[in-house]
């Protein structure tokens, strides 16, 4: 999980150095794949929409930070606490750089002569990935920490996950308000985030948990 954080950290800064300095293959690519999803976009009213729905409701970031609320709240009352505020410190901090690198990198969204939809702010990096990103790695590894060895449905719900974080990033650029390069850079930070969490929860926040945790039915 360590290797997982630096490679996808590393790979992130990378990608943000190119955008920075205008790499010219980079921008080309973002180009070339954004007119061709674009145009289908104008050509498919009906995947359009359903694309807009499933971007602005179903994979929506504050549809993300419902589900983490959701869990924490969940947490909370089984006094698994530290759990509840890592989740909320990794989720606090992941809209803190997104915010913080739109604001740095202030890149400019697709213009199109016939938008499909609409975005405000700056691209750099998407936030849709990025929160559905972050949210799903760590719905799944808290997941995995009480019920994976017993519930059956644990790989409908892995498939759910990826399919989410795939589908919101492919969403936003078939949408023409993301570049490809802002959802592979939110995808790649939302997984540093979560793999940094994860990371620094099982070296300093382990052992408190287990002292609150709420003892098993029936146990003294």
């Amino acid at each position: 999980m360590r290797s997982s954080a630096v490679v996808s950290g590393a790979l992130a800064v990378l990608l943000l150095v190119l955008v920075v300095v205008d790499c010219q293959p980079l921008l080309s690519l973002d180009r070339s794949v954004a007119e061709s999803l674009h145009r289908s976009a104008v050509a498919e009213p009906g995947l359009t929409r359903l694309s807009q729905v499933l971007s602005d409701w179903v994979w929506d970031p504050w549809t993300m930070r419902a589900l983490i609320t959701v869990a924490v709240v969940m947490l909370w009352w089984r006094r698994e606490r530290w759990l509840a505020l890592w989740l909320v410190g990794a989720s606090l901090a992941a809209a803190a750089v997104q915010q913080g690198m739109k604001a740095a990198v202030d890149r400019d969204r697709p213009a199109w002569a016939d938008p499909v939809d609409s975005a405000h702010y700056a691209a750099f990096p998407s936030g849709h990935a990025l929160t559905a990103a972050l949210t799903c790695a760590l719905l799944l590894w808290v997941l995995a920490l009480h019920w994976r060895e017993t519930w059956r449905g644990w790989s409908v719900l892995a498939v759910t996950a990826v399919v989410s974080v795939l589908g919101v990033g492919w969403t936003r650029v078939y949408l023409g308000v993301h570049w490809p390069s802002d959802v592979v850079a939110g995808w790649l930070l939302g997984w540093c985030g979560a793999a940094v969490a994860i990371v620094t929860y099982r070296k300093y926040g382990r052992n408190p948990d287990r002292r609150d945790a709420r003892p098993p039915v029936g146990g003294r």
